[in-house]
């Protein structure tokens, strides 16, 4: 590994991003490797989803002493779930403890989301976000909870009692805008009613790889049907259009951070919600491994990044600013999408229920692998 002066994982901190790490399990925080990560690479936050801890529990040997004992105890499988997770989410949260209390409370955070069943509900969503906030117990936590039209309202309320809050799921920049409302509206809520702000904290996970794996197979197709220059400038759209879409609500989240109703927010204490971008491991291999890295590089913002893509940038990754321009060639970009005849907002708005459905099966999987290994631990 290189010298952590030479280390660009280190270097992205100097430039206003902090590295979080899109992976939980038990081996990670006991082996050491988590403080390792924290200490050499800057690692300063940890995000987690229903799709991580099937992949975890599932089959990891270091959940058996858990599962043996919600055995012992009659734990049913859900509840066998929450515990295992819960007791994940302490100890990383512990271990990003002390990064929480040197950054005044902007990063440290582990995130455990709601349950994905919950996507369309509203009140569900809000009981399960309290009762896990005091479950876990831990100032470092920020509850996961889904872009849906019915997750903004819980965003805004939980934002409103102290809850920190990762909205995840968000690929279209109007769902990225309500979020922004929603934690606007949240936060002079809670002022209103004499509530502190400082301690209140937030992210917009805003996914970036799963647009162009779905945008680049429509602009091949719509280019198979014409020929010429029309084609080769739909072709160059590949691998484009999620990074354009990300810049653009960057530049919205600036004009936000520079409207007097922020400013008004700010002045009594609170934290800008920070895009966090997500979905950054390269799912074309004909791209840079790191392109969802290097390509969106800017102050106040969050990349959480999967172990293989953390790796890759630790080795070969460019630390320098790209999100400080580039905003006139992404709207540009967006212009020739239209032009095509492809309608971005329905495909986010695909997106979306696909990503929610994924991690209901996720979830569902998890539940069912631990059924199987309480029953024969049972017997």
């Amino acid at each position: 590994m290189k010298p952590n002066t030479e280390n660009p994982l280190r270097a992205l901190g100097g430039l206003g991003q902090s590295v979080w790490l899109d992976f939980i399990r038990r081996e990670l925080i006991q082996s050491g490797e988590l403080t390792r990560l924290i200490r050499e690479d800057d690692v300063r936050g940890l995000t987690s989803n229903p799709a991580i801890f099937e992949k975890a529990m599932a089959g990891g040997a270091e959940y058996e002493a858990g599962i043996l004992a919600g055995a012992a105890s009659g734990m049913d499988v859900r509840a066998l779930y929450e515990s295992l997770a819960i007791e994940d989410i302490r100890a990383a949260a512990d271990l990003m403890l002390a990064v929480h209390r040197e950054s005044r409370g902007a990063d440290g955070f582990v995130s455990l989301e709601v349950s994905p069943e919950l996507a369309h509900d509203t009140q569900g969503t809000l009981a399960e976000a309290r009762r896990l906030w005091r479950a876990v117990d831990r100032p470092n936590l920020m509850i996961k909870v889904p872009g849906t039209p019915a997750g903004l309202p819980a965003v805004r309320a939980l934002i409103a009692e102290g809850i920190s809050v990762n909205v995840t799921l968000l690929f279209a920049r109007a769902a990225y805008e309500a979020t922004a409302e929603a934690y606007l509206a949240g936060l002079e809520q809670r002022l209103a009613s004499g509530g502190e702000l400082g301690s209140v904290a937030s992210v917009a996970s805003f996914f970036v790889s799963r647009i162009d794996a779905t945008v680049d197979a429509l602009l091949e197709g719509r280019a198979s049907q014409v020929a010429g220059p029309e084609a080769v400038n739909l072709l160059s759209l590949r691998g484009k259009i999620a990074i354009a879409n990300a810049r653009l609500a960057y530049a919205r989240f600036g004009e936000l951070m520079s409207g007097d109703r922020w400013k008004r927010l700010a002045a009594a204490g609170a934290r800008p919600q920070r895009l966090l971008w997500a979905s950054t491991g390269t799912k074309n291999a004909a791209y840079r491994d790191v392109l969802y890295v290097e390509e969106l590089i800017g102050p106040q913002t969050v990349n959480t990044l999967p172990p293989a893509t953390l790796a890759a940038f630790r080795d070969h990754g460019v630390a320098r600013p790209t999100l400080d321009s580039g905003t006139a060639e992404a709207s540009e970009a967006m212009r020739w999408l239209e032009r095509a005849g492809i309608d971005l907002d329905a495909e986010t708005d695909r997106l979306l229920a696909e990503g929610v459905a994924q991690f209901e099966e996720a979830f569902a999987k998890l539940l069912a692998a631990l059924q199987v290994r309480l029953a024969a631990l049972a017997a």
